[in-house]
């Protein structure tokens, strides 16, 4: 995981619209999630998601680490005291993409509210748009994705779709410290760049500019 300070990269992003924030190459994209100890441990130690990990309920993966951080307090909410930082095969990613229905209606997209029911009923991936949001919490005009996956995708998510895992919870503990102190000038984070995938089709879908 490639890290630089958050001063540097923020005024090189996008201030507002829709993107997948996130750090990737042509192999893989890396994408976080928060659980328990008995989850999040392990995971890091076994490299696949197994033990308690449920595969008959909904996952969230999120690619973009500051949007991550929101939603888990920084590591520091019950039941998500475990941040993991996986390692996700590029072409796993794009499937998910592909694959992937909105979690509310979109008129522009699905030509009735009715068709797009059935596509969620169908479909094994949730798309879903949110505000962004800084290191402090504050809500950014920028847009973050995150991708819901169950059924067939969770199980191939949970195995043959992940390349490594890591445990960065004390790196997480380590960045909440200099977040509280205030010190964004000397906050680290994983460099990220916009994401686009390599279907137009999908871009269009997405929103992405």
């Amino acid at each position: 995981m490639k890290l630089k300070l958050y001063k540097e990269q923020l005024n090189k992003w996008p201030e507002n619209g829709h993107h997948i924030m996130a750090q990737f190459d042509e192999d893989k994209i890396i994408v976080y999630q928060s659980y328990r100890q008995e989850i999040g441990d392990f995971t890091a130690k076994n490299q696949y998601f197994g033990g308690a990990f449920s595969l008959n309920r909904m996952t969230w993966i999120k690619p973009n680490f500051l949007w991550t951080m929101y939603r888990n307090g920084w590591g520091t909410k019950e039941g998500q005291e475990v941040v993991l930082a996986i390692h996700l095969k590029l072409e796993a990613f794009e499937r998910y993409l592909e694959k992937a229905v909105y979690s509310s209606f979109q008129k522009e997209i699905y030509s009735t509210k009715e068709d797009w029911q059935n596509q969620v009923k169908a479909s094994s991936v949730r798309l879903q748009w949110d505000p962004d949001h800084n290191p402090y919490g504050a809500k950014e005009e920028r847009r973050a994705i995150q991708i819901g996956l169950r059924n067939d995708q969770i199980e191939r998510f949970s195995k043959e779709d992940v390349l490594k895992i890591e445990d960065i919870s004390s790196f997480v503990k380590q960045q909440h410290e200099v977040v509280l102190k205030k010190q964004l000038d000397k906050l680290l984070i994983p460099e990220e760049y916009p994401f686009f995938s390599s279907n137009e089709e999908v871009n269009r879908k997405l929103k992405l500019k």
